[in-house]
């Protein structure tokens, strides 16, 4: 009998945005928690039931490429820069998605959520293997992040345009979306002003 294919799981970690609204635009790189704002997304992604980990870079680009190196070793961590950052989200998770060649799904993270809870990850994943198009945390009835897809999404992934993420698309999914119960609110808790922080 031949033996069953692994089911191949990619993190893609979109740190691709200017952070305007957090004033100086080096949002992701700023004090946070004992030490930089990135670090939480960045050590979930790592750890999380992947077998590799993409990180989406755009505006300072290589200051968020070389402290994530730093933090990790370029053996655990694929680096790719999204030229058409700009033009808000959908570039940067473009960017990621064409990055993972035959992966079987899509572990996307925000780098501006520290909070995340490790413990959603796996129920996420363990959802899609088991055949749901998609994954999603909520907390209280709300959807949060991180998103696991199916490759076969992808193509509506590279397809979307503008500011925005895939929330349009997981709107519309029903039954075909799993929903897994998290912790707690870290999975809605993202960092858009230095407000956030405090």
């Amino acid at each position: 009998m031949p033996e069953e294919k692994a089911f191949r799981v990619s993190a893609v970690l979109l740190a691709a945005g200017a952070g305007r609204r957090f004033g100086d635009g080096g949002k992701l790189l700023a004090p946070y928690a004992g030490g930089r704002l990135i670090d939480g997304a960045l050590h979930l992604a790592l750890t999380a039931p992947v077998d590799e980990v993409v990180l989406v870079t755009g505006a300072r680009g290589p200051e968020v490429a070389a402290y994530a190196l730093a933090q990790s070793g370029p053996s655990r961590l694929k680096v790719v820069a999204a030229a058409d950052w700009g033009d808000g989200l959908s570039a940067s998770l473009r960017a990621g998605i064409r990055e993972l060649g035959d992966a079987d799904a899509a572990l996307v993270l925000l780098a501006d959520m520290p909070r995340v809870p490790s413990a959603v990850l796996g129920p996420l994943v363990d959802a899609v293997r088991a055949g749901a198009a998609a994954a999603a945390p909520v907390f209280r009835g709300r959807r949060g992040h991180p998103v696991v897809f199916r490759a076969a999404l992808f193509p509506q992934l590279l397809a979307l345009a503008g500011d925005q993420g895939a929330g349009r698309l997981l709107a519309g999914m029903g039954p075909d979306l799993a929903l897994v119960e998290a912790p707690d609110d870290g999975v809605l808790y993202d960092v858009d002003t230095p407000g956030d922080v405090a």
